[in-house]
């Protein structure tokens, strides 16, 4: 059994984003939260409430079993890039240099262990 979180317009760069992914992903749940709480990254907050969402998902999607922590692992999770905000900063001479202000979509996709 799998359930699907999507969170959408994180106000972070996918590139920052795909950093933090990169280290949880393909671990159990139970050693992905504790591992992104130690993290330095802020892009860890977003990642956390994620999976948590996704867990959360899974439980709802199937309300008469129960599941243990330790058999729930990451199956997919993954950064896309969103929309991106443009503005522009004046600088010398009356130019103006463009600034580019990047979104993330999070994709998480939680599977259980099967018995």
């Amino acid at each position: 059994m799998e359930a699907r979180a999507v969170r959408k317009y994180i106000r972070s760069s996918p590139r920052k984003m795909r950093r933090v992914v990169n280290v949880v992903r393909g671990l159990p749940v139970t050693e992905a939260l504790n591992t992104l709480h130690f993290l330095p990254q802020q892009a860890t907050h977003p990642v956390a409430h994620t999976i948590k969402s996704a867990i959360h998902n899974l439980m709802d999607l199937n309300p008469t079993e129960r599941f243990d922590e330790e058999d729930l692992w990451i199956k997919e999770i993954k950064v896309d890039e969103g929309p991106m905000l443009k503005r522009h900063r004046p600088v010398s001479r009356g130019r103006a240099h463009p600034i580019r202000k990047r979104m993330s979509h999070l994709t998480v996709i939680v599977q259980a262990q099967q018995a």
